[in-house]
């Protein structure tokens, strides 16, 4: 399968059924201005409907996390493990108001598992806390994962990554609470390119990124793209889906052979989540399998 192959594209998403701001962990999150609108929900389950949509008609077969009342952010998926080579290492949550998702989380892997969907799900050690794919883009071209700590997941959780993949994992300090997960401020785009936000990273996380990508591989995106959450992009084949974006970075990805697909998710922004936010890719391969069939699921 090559980088840019979509036929076995599989997402993980959930409805937004009981989406809600309803309190507020980052700065994007105003439950009061949510509360006087009346209109909020229904924008938001047109703009969820149109996103599973549009990953559909691009290919992905997408699994169905169940909502649940009085876990408003359920829906964004992402968060809720590290998945690579049918191996998935559930999600710690730093806030106690997403800290009831773990167990429903856990069950719909348990259940992906029984359907041979995923081999092995376990658990990260009892101290360390990391908020799943949020904090850990897979970077299918360099072999690693970008993980991001600070706001939401410690770099310790490094070590148990790297300890259940057996993979490179790249700690980088996230510096603008703005930013507070990876998957806001960077993304490893399938031909190679990393597209980030500058500003979203310390000196030293910055330093590490430009000693790990070519000059001709970054994609510096601005603050205005930036508060867009552009970076928070789902890849499928050459189409680079996100929320929106400005005509510059628009033409940047163009020109690289990428066509942005936008569908607008204003309502998920207003939690501090886009397209990423609220998918999650089942399918990643690691350099050591990606050759291989699927494997029987184990117990």
């Amino acid at each position: 399968m090559t980088t840019l192959d979509k036929r076995n594209a599989r997402v993980l998403m959930c409805a937004p059924e009981h989406f809600a701001v309803s309190y507020a962990i980052n700065p994007w999150m105003d439950p009061k201005s949510w509360a006087r609108d009346s209109r909020a929900h229904a924008a938001a389950a047109r703009e969820w409907t149109d996103l599973h949509r549009t990953l559909a008609k691009l290919g992905a077969n997408i699994d169905l996390v169940p909502s649940v009342p009085g876990l408003p952010d359920l829906v964004f998926t992402a968060n809720a493990a590290v998945v690579l080579d049918r191996q998935v290492l559930l999600a710690r949550f730093r806030h106690p108001e997403r800290r009831r998702e773990e167990v429903h989380f856990e069950t719909a892997f348990r259940s992906l598992q029984a359907r041979g969907v995923v081999d092995a799900v376990r658990k990260l050690p009892d101290d360390v806390v990391l908020e799943g794919a949020g904090d850990c883009v897979w970077d299918e071209t360099r072999k690693l994962f970008w993980m991001g700590h600070g706001p939401r997941s410690d770099a310790a959780a490094r070590h148990a990554v790297a300890d259940m993949f057996g993979q490179d994992v790249v700690a980088l300090e996230l510096a603008d609470e703005r930013f507070y997960h990876m998957d806001t401020a960077l993304s490893a785009l399938p031909r190679g390119e990393v597209m980030y936000l500058p500003a979203a990273f310390t000196k030293a996380g910055r330093a590490a990124i430009r000693a790990r990508v070519a000059p001709d591989r970054r994609i510096e995106i601005g603050s205005e793209d930036g508060c867009r959450l552009a970076a928070n992009a789902v890849c499928l084949g050459d189409a680079v889906v996100m929320s929106g974006c400005g005509e510059r970075l628009r033409a940047v990805l163009a020109e690289r052979g990428y066509r942005v697909v936008t569908t607008p998710l204003p309502s998920f922004l207003r939690s501090g989540g886009s397209a990423f936010c609220l998918t999650l890719r089942l399918d990643r391969r690691s350099a050591a399998v990606s050759a291989l069939p699927d494997r029987a699921a184990v117990a």
